[in-house]
């Protein structure tokens, strides 16, 4: 199968594309043909294999990545199933996390993958799983955000931040998303009900009490993040 592979650590100029054998399936996996995948900001900092250390810490492979193949958010068809797998059958169409995403085929835990919604397509689908169930584990099961609560979500026009004011707003909140001019339009499109641009202003001296807060990365570079 064709895959892109990684031999080392460095820049997107370590990535090749080349022909590897395709993954088996253990008793407990899914093969997966994947029909689209996603980038992800942690499939970036990978790349570059971040301090020895964390290498360490996370299991990357100290000298050269234990993964060859990046990628892990990924939408696709299930090819095969282990004999413990009771969830999924093949031809059943899913999307998800797994490792080796940027590849024809790779194997995931059952316990990463859901059923791909039919409206949905294999693009759209691989766009969510990281940046999606964070905004999600974020607003329902940590802030457990409930109707009428005011949630103020900054860095509101990144990948974690666009998931996060859809969510809060089909949980009921009243939503205040905090974003820079590139992405005004399009997170006022999401339907929040105020959109503050912080470089008009230090929103952190409005007076405004919230319920909840989100952070999300993109503000720790705008300088905004102490703010939250």
């Amino acid at each position: 199968m064709k895959a892109i592979v990684q031999d080392r650590y460095g820049s997107a100029d370590v990535l090749e594309l080349r022909e590897i054998d395709k993954p088996l399936v253990t008793d407990d996996r899914v093969l997966v043909k994947v029909r689209a995948a996603s980038v992800n900001a942690s499939d970036w900092h990978l790349l570059g294999g971040g301090p020895v250390l964390a290498r360490m810490i996370f299991g990357l492979g100290v000298r050269r990545p234990r993964n060859r193949v990046p990628g892990g958010d990924l939408a696709g068809q299930v090819e095969a199933i282990g004999k413990n797998v009771t969830r999924f059958k093949p031809g059943d169409e899913v999307f998800g996390s797994g490792r080796g995403a940027f590849a024809e085929y790779t194997t995931c835990s059952d316990r990463f993958l859901v059923p791909k919604p039919r409206q949905v397509s294999f693009e759209q689908a691989a766009a969510v799983a990281v940046a999606g169930c964070t905004a999600l584990q974020s607003l329902r099961d940590k802030g457990q955000v409930k109707p009428g609560q005011r949630v103020l979500i900054c860095g509101a026009g990144g990948g974690v931040g666009t998931f996060a004011v859809q969510i809060a707003k089909a949980l009921g909140a009243h939503v205040t998303a905090i974003t820079g001019p590139k992405t005004l339009a399009l997170v006022r499109a999401l339907g929040p009900d105020e959109v503050v641009d912080y470089t008009q202003g230090d929103f952190t001296r409005s007076g405004e009490r919230y319920d909840v807060l989100i952070d999300t990365p993109r503000t720790v570079h705008s300088g905004t993040s102490s703010a939250c």
